[in-house]
């Protein structure tokens, strides 16, 4: 465990901002500060996150809530989908404001015209039906919606894994389209009232030290304990105080890789403050706890113990001191090797990383600044002004820089931060999360690319292990990625380096957002025709199930966790985002390669059975199973499904299970209308319950 972090091993009670730990003297220590039981027993009502649900509650109960968002938010991976599903179970307008931004596919770099014939459809769609269209390279999501529409006790639903907005007063979730579709037609987030677990920051971070060291540190001790698994993490506690408002952001962004549910911190002068510059004071109010508010744990996190961190490959979670690791370099890189080699499954592909020991010290090939989590304003100024003077070189190391929207890149540019970034060498690029998911500076095979971004994911920088390329990432913060720069691509920490961490007061220039982001919400032209490309394709049919089903297990999978980009790969597969039937063809691809060849071999056998031809020996084994013994084949349906221990891990993209849907039971046309937004999201890939699932006896 980390010296800065410590969770406590029960719930707690936050007392007129003491901590009463939930044990058995909690009782008696209560009741000496004037406190009745009956009190005690309904503070949970005093977080923060309680009384945002509740005022977004429309079941009446405060167990089983049934949300709506105040807005929503969308990417130009997921909005096709949603819309298309929306559509055909009756959209007519949008309801509340939803977002459509263009910041996943917006290099058009594979597939020929389809990824612009996306963005097409999302401005048809914002004019159609009331929406808001952020063009491609304006903004990425999370930063166009902090500063547009988070706001004090908000909720925004979005279709990105990374919606997070707690730290400017809004519960934010990220969830699977499915979701949004329902938002769309009215109806509600359906969820048990999660527990909250209190975030309690004191100290201040040392100069060096910024959000990602924090959130790093966060994600390591969480992650794997589950401390607060679907829970929503609340934080409080004086350590709030010391952090600029884009650093609490970009410490929020990371929050899902802890796997809560979502974040809510509290809000101070500096909330004001963001939201004022932003043209939106009137979004402000003070977020506290009650004086008597219950949670579930307490994470103590005392910022001033921070030191800068890194994330080896692949997963966010495995995280070390950069000290540590520069004093443990072999050992710790030794078993890092192994771990992915366990993960990635080949004997024919390996990440060497000790090879990249250099006179005891760690060479790094690349470096990048992006996305909601890195590209903010006073990480890529601090990271200036550590470069100011310095450069990486002229050899393999290059930095690259993607300012997280379009005023951001501005101010930066008023400022003359971008003009000293570019003669140190780093390369300036547009708002994009490409970055994050292996679609942008996809680093050489056998490189390793330090990055301020989200996730380290297997293939998330955009390698194919089963075409002998592996490459890793490995997560840091732009301070020390800087660092690391100015020391010629070696690993730095950046409480090494002197420099004036000093951030000037931001300026906020609304204006090319005035100029291109269209503004449709409560005035869509509703008669008004969608533009359809070629890969933009309906949901197939899929023949709604009987009361008996048999289940194929086409892929068996005994990894401890399976990701969604295992189940669909990122990268180069998102352009087919909007195919169902085209993007089902990865499915597994880098996992199990031979999956959809059995899945449709399984869908051959339903469409036999359909037309009356139906395996004879297979009917008879379906019979010798008790209760079955009276079954034809037109009371049983065949359907291929797939075994994981834990699918679905890491994504808020439905696609991991939508593309087993139409793989599993099988379309019946490739040209009809989608299903119902009931069709089932499990990433399991198995079809909806029937009322029997025949077991067939053992061989």
């Amino acid at each position: 465990m980390l010296e800065s972090i410590k969770c406590s091993a029960s719930g707690a009670y936050y007392l007129r901002g003491q901590w009463v730990p939930a044990d058995a003297q909690a009782p008696a220590a209560l009741a000496a500060a004037g406190v009745t039981a009956e009190q005690a027993g309904q503070a949970y009502k005093g977080t923060m996150a309680y009384g945002i649900l509740t005022a977004h509650n429309t079941s009446g109960n405060d167990r089983d809530l049934r949300i709506k968002f105040d807005a929503m938010a969308s990417h130009d991976i997921t909005f096709v989908g949603i819309i298309q599903t929306a559509r055909a179970s009756g959209l007519e307008k949008f309801p509340i404001p939803y977002v459509l931004t263009n910041c996943h596919n917006s290099l058009c770099a594979v597939g020929g015209t389809i990824n612009e014939d996306d963005h097409r459809f999302g401005l048809s769609a914002a004019k159609k039906y009331g929406g808001i269209f952020v063009p491609p390279h304006m903004a990425v999501i999370h930063q166009y919606m902090r500063e547009r529409f988070a706001g004090c006790g908000k909720m925004i639903l979005g279709s990105d894994s990374h919606t997070r907005y707690g730290a400017l007063g809004t519960m934010a979730i990220g969830e699977g389209g499915g979701e949004l579709a329902k938002q769309l037609l009215g109806r509600t987030y359906d969820v048990a009232r999660p527990g909250v677990v209190a975030i309690c920051l004191t100290g201040a971070l040392p100069a060096g030290c910024g959000p990602h060291d924090v959130a790093i540190a966060l994600v390591g001790e969480l992650f794997k304990s589950g401390y607060v698994k679907n829970k929503v993490m609340e934080f409080v506690g004086p350590g709030i105080a010391s952090l600029r408002q884009d650093t609490r952001n970009a410490i929020d962004a990371m929050t899902t890789e802890t796997t809560c549910l979502s974040s809510i911190w509290e809000t101070d002068e500096k909330t004001r403050q963001f939201l004022t510059v932003h043209g939106r004071a009137g979004d402000y109010k003070p977020l506290h706890p009650a004086e008597l508010a219950y949670y579930d744990g307490v994470v103590s996190v005392d910022l001033s113990k921070i030191r800068p961190m890194i994330a080896l490959p692949m997963h966010p979670s495995n995280a070390f001191p950069i000290e540590e690791l520069n004093a443990n370099l072999k050992d710790i890189l030794h078993e890092c090797e192994e771990n992915v080699q366990k993960l990635v499954g080949r004997s024919d592909v390996k990440l060497d990383l000790c090879s990249k020991i250099e006179n005891g010290r760690l060479r790094v090939d690349q470096g990048v600044i992006a996305g909601c989590a890195g590209g903010l304003f006073d990480s890529i100024y601090e990271a200036a002004s550590i470069l100011k003077g310095h450069t990486g070189g002229c050899g393999d190391y290059a930095l690259s820089v993607y300012p997280g929207s379009q005023p951001i890149m501005m101010e930066l540019n008023r400022t003359g931060v971008l003009t000293d970034l570019m003669a140190s060498g780093a390369t300036i690029r547009t708002a994009f999360c490409g970055p994050c998911f292996g679609a942008g500076d996809v680093p050489a095979n056998g490189a390793l690319s330090i990055r301020h971004t989200t996730r380290n994911f297997p293939s998330r920088e955009g390698s194919k292990p089963g075409s002998g390329q592996l490459a890793g990432v490995a997560l840091m913060d732009a301070r020390s990625i800087a660092a690391t720069t100015a020391n010629g691509g070696i690993l730095t920490p950046a409480t090494e380096v002197d420099y004036d961490p000093t951030v000037p007061e931001y300026h906020y220039d609304p204006s090319s957002y005035e100029a291109r982001v269209y503004q449709g919400f409560g005035h869509g032209d509703y008669d008004a025709l969608l533009k359809l490309g070629p890969n933009i394709k309906d949901w197939p049919e899929i023949a709604p199930l009987g009361d008996n089903l048999l289940l194929k297990v086409a892929s068996y999978i005994t990894d401890p966790v399976t990701t969604t980009d295992e189940l669909i790969p990122s990268g180069e597969t998102s352009s087919y985002r909007s195919n169902p039937l085209g993007l089902a063809e990865f499915t597994l691809s880098r996992k199990d390669p031979a999956y959809v060849g059995r899945a449709k071999a399984v869908q051959a056998e339903e469409a036999a059975r359909r037309a009356g031809q139906g395996d004879a020996a297979l009917l008879a084994k379906i019979r010798a199973v008790p209760g079955c013994e009276a079954l034809t084949w037109d009371d049983v349906q065949l359907a291929s499904t797939i075994f994981a221990v834990k699918p679905g891990d890491g994504s808020a993209r439905e696609q991991a299970a939508s593309c087993q849907r139409v793989l599993g039971p099988g379309p019946t046309s490739s040209t009809s209308t989608p299903p119902s937004v009931t069709a089932p999201t499990s990433s399991t890939g198995a079809c909806c319950p029937s009322s029997s699932t025949v077991r067939l006896p053992s061989a």
